[in-house]
């Protein structure tokens, strides 16, 4: 029984499954039958009539009857077959075939994508033949009119096209062939064919306007504006050389040479009509002229430079030289009494060396600038070199002289802070000797020995002869810091010594409840009788924090407030 109810709700599944499948089936069948009907009925031979108002000759009728023979077997053959396959899916479907069904369903999506890419390529066609037709008629009549404007504006204005108006005539002349040529096309239904003479003549078009915008400009620019601008080099060349400037190194002469033959050359290729390689060239050629007018110009700024520089050029060597022999002297009289470094001793002697050798470069300019030949570019890059390292000897020697000056001034100044340092190492022994403490530990008593050992070590390189201020300052700067660090410490460990004694008096109220506090206390009072002054001030803190936690800090306060109000 139980294998009968198995069997029973197997056969029901799978019925149900096979309702499902066929009706997702029957879906598709009429998806497919529905794009079937939209490609059997849609109007492909209404559209082919718009051919009909055309030329039915030559390529228009041969596309005309391949297009009309493509759809007829579309419909005569195609059609007929996806009806038959459209009966056969229905059939299997009917049967619960579904495999052979899918087949079919396969095959006629592909025979539907066959007879749609055939209609999209019959529509696109014949768009394009009766687009082609329209657009020829239009765009005809507008290259007859622009071809009639271009030759009146050829025959009104022949002389701006100079040599090249035969080539543009020629090209003129070649296109009522094209028209005749478009119009036996058309005439004959070859209307695509008529399309690209349209698009020839379009193009040719663009190229003629191009010509006749462009070419009266160049022509200007070869017979005018750049034989003119070559002139005017020549005059300026003529001009600065009779009046004395040196113009060999610039080749000048031979730049205009090529200039002309570049003209020349320019001519032919106008009339070939190579007119973008003309206007590249004619940009290059001014650019080169005006590159010469710059260096032409640069001649005269300068002459003008030289001629105002070069001679006082020659007092100022000589007061450099003047003065760098006085910072001379000036140094050997100071190392009597001042050591110098090596470095410093040398600086005017290589000074007047450097000096004798611009002295010498300077004498080789001035006899260039009597010759007169040699740029004056060139003598004025000369006299600026001289120039700025005369400024550069000068300002060194000027450095050194105020160095030796201000000597003296540094001996005045180290010995002052000498003095200052001395007072601030006695205060500080008064302020120890003064305050009420029991005792200076030995580390302190060491530190004042060396910041008096210090304080000779400068004595005694002040007292050198010749003096060397660098060990003197580099003396005053060690005596500096350990005096400082001596103050410090001798500050610090009589502050400490006060809170240490108003930590412990605060101290001894817990000294008979709190036996721990007592000791700790005993033992702070030891080590402060015996100098140990931090191991006092950490076991009275100690102790204190111990009986009444953040009293220190009260106490630091009130200290700090005692001693404030001392100084």
């Amino acid at each position: 029984m139980n294998y009968i109810i198995i069997i029973v709700i197997v056969l029901i599944a799978l019925f149900v499954v096979g309702l499902v499948m066929r009706r997702k089936h029957n879906v598709i069948i009429q998806r497919l039958e529905k794009n079937k009907l939209q490609v059997q009925h849609y109007p492909i031979f209404e559209e082919l009539t718009k051919v009909k108002a055309l030329n039915m000759n030559g390529e228009t009728e041969k596309l005309f009857e391949t297009w009309r023979d493509q759809w007829t077997e579309v419909m005569d053959i195609h059609v007929i077959k996806m009806d038959s396959m459209l009966f056969d899916a229905e059939d299997y479907i009917d049967r619960f075939n579904f495999k052979k069904a899918s087949k079919v369903e396969k095959e006629l999506e592909e025979y539907l994508k066959k007879c749609e890419k055939i209609k999209d390529q019959i529509l696109t066609e014949l768009e394009e033949l009766v687009g082609s037709e329209e657009k020829n008629r239009i765009e005809i009549e507008q290259l007859k009119e622009y071809y009639r404007s271009a030759r009146k504006t050829l025959l009104a204005h022949q002389y701006s096209f100079g040599q090249a108006l035969p080539s543009l005539e020629k090209l003129l002349e070649e296109i009522p062939a094209k028209f005749e040529q478009y119009d036996m096309l058309t005439m004959e239904g070859n209307y695509l064919q008529a399309r690209e003479i349209v698009l020839t003549l379009t193009s040719d078009a663009e190229k003629f306007d191009y010509f006749i915008n462009e070419i009266p400009s160049i022509i200007t620019e070869i017979h005018t504006k750049i034989p003119n601008a070559i002139q005017d080099l020549k005059n300026g060349q003529r001009e600065m050389e009779e009046g004395s400037y040196y113009l060999n190194h610039l080749e000048l002469t031979e730049a205009i040479v090529q200039f002309e033959k570049e003209l020349e050359q320019l001519n032919e290729e106008v009339k070939s009509l190579n007119i973008s390689s003309v206007v590249t060239r004619i940009e290059k050629v001014n650019d080169e002229i005006d590159n010469y007018y710059d260096l032409l110009e640069k001649e005269v700024i300068a002459k003008n430079f030289v001629d105002k520089n070069y001679e006082h050029m020659y007092t100022t060597i000589r007061d450099v030289i003047r003065g760098t022999k006085e910072v001379s002297e000036e140094a050997e009289y100071v190392q009597t009494s001042y050591q110098l470094t090596e470095e410093e001793a040398e600086i005017p002697k290589i000074g007047l060396k450097q000096l004798e050798m611009i002295q010498k470069r300077y004498e080789v300019l001035a006899t260039r600038v009597r010759e007169e030949q040699s740029a004056y570019t060139s003598l004025q890059q000369e006299l600026i070199e001289i120039s700025e390292e005369i400024e550069q000897i000068k300002l060194q020697q000027e450095e050194l002289s105020d160095r030796l000056k201000n000597l003296r001034i540094d001996e005045n100044k180290a010995r002052q802070q000498l003095n200052s340092l001395k007072k601030l190492l006695q205060n500080t022994d008064r302020l120890l000797n003064k305050a009420n403490i029991p005792g200076i530990p030995e580390e302190m008593e060491a530190r004042l020995e060396e910041a008096e050992e210090k304080i000779y070590l400068c004595m005694q390189s002040l007292q050198e002869v010749p003096l060397n201020m660098k060990f003197v300052h580099l003396n005053l700067q060690n005596a500096n810091q350990c005096i400082q660090e001596v103050n410090d410490r001798a500050q610090e460990m009589i502050e400490n010594v006060m809170l240490i004694e108003r930590i412990i008096q605060y101290g001894n109220r817990y000294r008979a409840s709190n036996r721990a506090v007592h000791e700790k206390l005993l033992e702070a009072e030891e080590a402060f009788h015996q100098f140990r002054y931090m191991k006092a001030l950490e076991d009275a803190v100690s102790a204190v924090e111990q009986a009444e936690p953040g009293a220190i800090k009260r106490i630091e306060e009130l200290v700090q407030n005692e001693l404030y109000s001392k100084s």
